[in-house]
């Protein structure tokens, strides 16, 4: 029997990646932005395509199926439906978009043929379908509910479903231009974000404000009914029509004009995060609850960009009355190359499908490119790099100590992350019971906002003793509260906004949001066995078995991909180690590099 391989690619609209399935198995899977460093690329991926068919030692004359991610006809009937709806106020948006339509997104069929040399049928499946796929098929769950939440897809925005073994079924859904995910990304961009990408910054900034305009929210921008459906008020959004997410009624409803992205947030804007976080977790949890009782399951999966709210996610997993959710690391528009794959092996092929109840499928999400000691080896050589080599016991002993020691560490090692986090293959680390560690990291390495929180990375077995949460956050999705006796009581008399930052309020500085809470990744030894054996060698020197975790890159640059990517970042911010393969750099020990202030300039704007 032939091995059946099926491509899945998610293009034209943000986050663009490929997924190749061998018999079922996730081979790999990335994102075309890690190859291109274009944040968010949205062009077609063909380095995605390459380096999954590299990956799996075949070439596109071996791919059984290739399956696009949506339908982009009935997302051109949304478009047109939509600009008729409000003409004349959005012809310059319609201007703006009809020509990118013309001339690439509604022939998908022949670009794909083109570009790949592929000679057979293309497939689409529908955006939430693979959403759900992405969300139940590498699920650990043999029955579970199905929720997916984004922005828009062809038309549908919010679905609730049920999946059984290989198949999945809609209940419910809710369409453009009601939409969850549009009204979190109409506060990011009013707060000074940048939508499509700020929205993590929206989350971050909340829990410095009170959600004193909830009220207002609920009574003015959207109608919520019990079961969580819910309606917007369409006058105060821009996102139908224009070249902006809302109106000027929004603004004139708030009293203050939308934050520029180079302007400093203030007390105003922090309360706006707070109120519309505080909304968004009362809905979610009213929708989850929704699922709940429409499936009558115990198990939940999550995918749709809103799946990337770990505040929310935490509330469900504490109200919903779920005993256990999976939500897909790259629950956004990356994720849908892997659900349009997924759903054309188990729905449309009708394959058998095996659950393992302990574990997922998605195997850590490390589904990317690696790179050999030898070709590590070769490209510090070629750029004169001073490097020491070392076994993976000295690698481990000596960064562990590094950490101790304060030292701020790149970690580039094994296959790179599939989704927006770093999870321990491209990864900056640090010492978590620092408590000038976060300022140190987001100020001088990551050169972000001060107030955006570092998550903990945390050893698995040890996760119920610092934190208040009963099940694994592997994909650090997941926000949960630090335990009580980890906490330090601290006056917060007077104080509010970013002031809240300075207090030292745990025992884990570094790693504790100023409303006590982290958004948390358990290592778990069999999915990153060496990012556990650092941990363990770090909580055998210090008795502390968490340390901090941020993505390895810089504010408005994506996650480094090659060791070229690694060695620049390292170079070109306060990084004190490099630990890449094998090979351990110092900082101390380098030449500074011609070329840095050529890749300072290229960072994309964020």
């Amino acid at each position: 029997m032939n091995d059946m391989y099926i491509l899945g690619i998610s293009a034209f609209y943000h986050d663009s990646s490929a997924t190749l399935l061998k018999n079922g198995e996730i081979i790999a899977a990335t994102q075309e932005e890690r190859f291109t460093r274009k944040k968010g690329d949205s062009d077609f991926p063909i380095n995605s395509v390459e380096y999954c068919l590299t990956e799996a030692n075949i070439t596109i004359n071996d791919v059984s199926y290739v399956v696009f991610y949506d339908k982009p006809i009935l997302k051109f009937d949304r478009l047109l439906a939509s600009y008729i709806h409000t003409s004349p106020k959005g012809l310059a948006s319609f201007l703006k978009a009809i020509p990118l339509w013309l001339k690439s997104k509604l022939w998908v069929e022949d670009l794909i043929c083109k570009e790949l040399g592929y000679k057979k049928q293309i497939l689409f499946t529908e955006h939430h379908q693979s959403h759900s796929a992405s969300a139940f098929y590498p699920s650990p769950f043999e029955k579970s509910a199905i929720i997916t939440i984004d922005g828009a897809g062809e038309w549908t925005t919010t679905t609730i479903g049920v999946g059984d073994k290989n198949n999945i079924k809609l209940l419910k859904k809710i369409d453009f231009p009601h939409s969850l995910g549009l009204l979190y990304s109409a506060f990011t961009y009013y707060c000074g974000f940048r939508v499509n990408s700020g929205e993590y910054k929206l989350m971050g900034l909340a829990p410095y404000g009170k959600p004193i305009y909830l009220d207002l929210i609920k009574k003015e921008l959207i109608k919520i009914e019990p079961d969580g459906s819910y309606l917007l008020n369409e006058k105060y959004f821009n996102y139908i029509s224009g070249l902006k997410m809302i109106s000027s009624k929004f603004e004139k409803l708030f009293g203050q004009k939308a934050l520029k992205p180079d302007q400093k947030t203030s007390q105003f804007y922090m309360d706006v995060a707070a109120s519309i976080q505080k909304l968004f977790d009362e809905i979610l949890v009213l929708i989850a609850k929704e699922a709940k009782r429409l499936t009558g399951l115990d198990k939940l999966c999550i995918a749709g960009g809103v799946g990337l709210n770990c505040v929310s996610n935490g509330k469900i997993l504490k109200e919903a009355g779920f005993s256990d959710i999976w939500i897909q690391p790259a629950a956004g528009d990356a994720g849908g190359s892997l659900g349009a794959s997924l759903y054309i092996y188990y729905e449309y092929l009708s394959n058998k499908r095996n659950i393992d109840n302990q574990n997922d499928f998605q195997k850590g999400s490390f589904l990317g490119i690696s790179y050999s000691d030898d070709k590590i080896e070769e490209f510090l050589t070629k750029i004169g790099a001073k490097f020491h080599k070392v076994n993976e016991n000295e690698l481990v002993d000596k960064v562990a100590n590094l950490i101790n020691d304060q030292k701020v560490i790149g970690w580039f090692q094994g296959r790179m992350e599939f989704g927006p986090r770093a999870l321990g293959a491209r990864s900056i680390i640090g010492d978590a019971r620092s408590s000038e560690m976060q300022s140190v990291m987001n100020l001088k390495i990551k050169f972000r906002e001060s107030f955006r929180p570092f998550a903990p990375s945390v050893l698995e077995e040890y996760t119920k003793d610092y934190f208040e949460i009963s099940n694994p956050s592997p994909y650090m999705l997941l926000v949960a509260d630090v335990k009580k006796d980890k906490l330090i009581q601290v006056d917060t008399t007077g104080k509010e906004g970013l002031d809240l930052l300075k207090l030292k309020r745990s025992l884990l500085p570094a790693i504790t949001h100023v409303d006590n809470s982290a958004r948390l990744q358990t290592v778990n030894q069999k999915t990153n066995p060496l990012y556990y054996k650092m941990i363990k060698k770090f909580y055998e020197i210090t008795g502390c078995p968490v340390i901090i975790n941020t993505s390895f890159n810089v504010r408005g640059e994506p996650i480094v991909c090659s060791p070229e990517d690694a060695y620049y970042c390292f170079m070109g911010t306060n990084i004190d180690v490099l630990a890449i393969g094998n090979f351990l750099l110092y900082k101390e020990e380098q030449q500074k590099i011609v070329d840095l202030e050529k890749w300072r300039k290229t960072l994309i704007k964020d």
